[in-house]
């Protein structure tokens, strides 16, 4: 009696080194940690081998089991924003001490001046201005070193996002670089004109993109 070929019944040769997202059924990299056509996140902790596949993927093979993964893996609007809050108190309290050292005493001595019904004298004003103008641009530095840093470090987000269980990711989920950390931080100057439209653009899209994320490819994910 020949024996059938059983071959053809085998599941077809799958590809070791992709896996396929769980809810489009898009063929990724092993190594993605988000899918590059729906964004959905995908998990990195079994082998590719082992990694599910859609449905049409066997031939006569029974169903597989679909990867985890929670239904939106992005940083929405609120919780971004309570970030944002929490990083505001912390860069608070540094920047307050400087603020009673710089620019406090000149303002009390123009307090006082006044308060005797003379006018400030000119070096006065200018020491005045100078402390402030001073002030401002080191409280910016050091918002913008605190942002830049901190996301491009292994932290991948500032304390807040850090707090919250969030962080900056590029397209392909992957850690980005201090210069375009630094570029999302500028960006977000043009986020914050026009009545802040640029920020909430976060809770209208897709993938909770502010429009300084679009300018840089930014993410701000769960994890």
């Amino acid at each position: 009696m020949r024996l059938k070929d059983k071959s053809r019944y085998s599941p077809r040769a799958m590809p070791e080194n992709f896996i396929f997202c769980s809810k489009c059924g898009a063929q990724n990299a092993a190594a993605a940690q988000f899918c590059q056509n729906c964004g959905l996140g995908l998990s990195s902790s079994l082998a590719p081998a082992q990694a599910a596949a859609p449905a049409w993927a066997y031939a006569g093979a029974p169903p597989v089991t679909y990867l985890a993964a929670p239904a939106s893996p992005y940083g929405g609007f609120w919780i971004r924003l309570l970030a944002h809050l929490i990083d505001h108190v912390i860069l608070g309290a540094v920047a307050a001490p400087l603020f009673f050292i710089m620019v406090l005493p000149a303002a009390l001595r123009v307090a006082h001046e006044a308060e005797r019904s003379q006018e400030p004298s000119p070096e006065l004003i200018f020491a005045i201005l100078s402390s402030v103008f001073i002030y401002v641009i080191l409280a910016f530095v050091g918002q913008w070193l605190y942002e830049a840093l901190l996301t491009s470090s292994s932290w991948q987000g500032t304390l807040g996002k850090r707090v919250l269980r969030l962080k900056v990711v590029d397209e392909a989920g992957n850690r980005i670089s201090f210069g375009r950390a630094t570029g999302r931080f500028f960006a977000k100057i043009l986020s914050s004109m026009f009545f802040c439209i640029g920020f909430l653009m976060i809770a209208f899209t897709e993938r909770k993109c502010g429009l300084h994320d679009m300018i840089v490819g930014t993410v701000v994910v769960r994890y």
